[in-house]
């Protein structure tokens, strides 16, 4: 089973994903871990990525999910997912694969940008996120979570749905 944490740049997924992956005693994979040196230079430098940077990206991803899936382990990856299509490309024929779409305004995700210190994703590409954005619809495995409260009381609010979902 794989729980993707989705969501915009500074929706909390490393934060969420670190402590959802305690509560329900599985793995945890930091999708900024599978770019390529390319695309984090590009977004180093202030550059959105396009869907050409991304496609290895999400396969090598999809690539991961199976093995872990083969493996018989319990996974959650943190990743933006921001669009269906790459949603299609990591969770597609995957009935063991969920996204939790950590959703909140603008206006709350740039107050944590600005006291965040991230390695190369600087605030300037929120915008860019938002505009790619295509929030889930129901025909896709998702569950949507309101990021306007605790981490803590957002993992609290992820494990009730899961668990009401029986995907855990």
């Amino acid at each position: 089973m794989v729980i993707i944490l989705m969501g915009v740049s500074g929706s909390g997924k490393s934060v969420v994903g670190n402590l959802l992956a305690k509560a329900i005693t599985s793995g945890y994979a930091e999708g900024d871990e599978f770019h390529s040196d390319a695309n984090v230079e590009k977004m180093r430098g202030g550059t959105p990525l396009t869907d050409e940077d991304r496609w290895p990206w999400l396969d090598s991803m999809a690539e991961a999910i199976d093995v872990w899936r083969a493996d018989g382990k319990i996974m959650i990856l943190a990743c933006s997912a921001l669009k269906k299509v790459y949603r299609e490309i990591l969770m597609g024929g995957r009935d063991d694969v969920l996204a939790v779409h950590l959703k909140g305004s603008k206006e709350l995700i740039a107050s944590r940008l600005s006291v965040r210190q991230h390695e190369y994703m600087p605030s300037t590409l929120l915008q860019s996120q938002f505009d790619t954005l295509e929030d889930p619809d129901d025909s896709e495995n998702v569950i949507t979570v309101s990021i306007d409260a605790t981490p803590e009381a957002i993992v609290k609010t992820i494990v009730d749905r899961l668990k009401a979902r029986e995907f855990i």
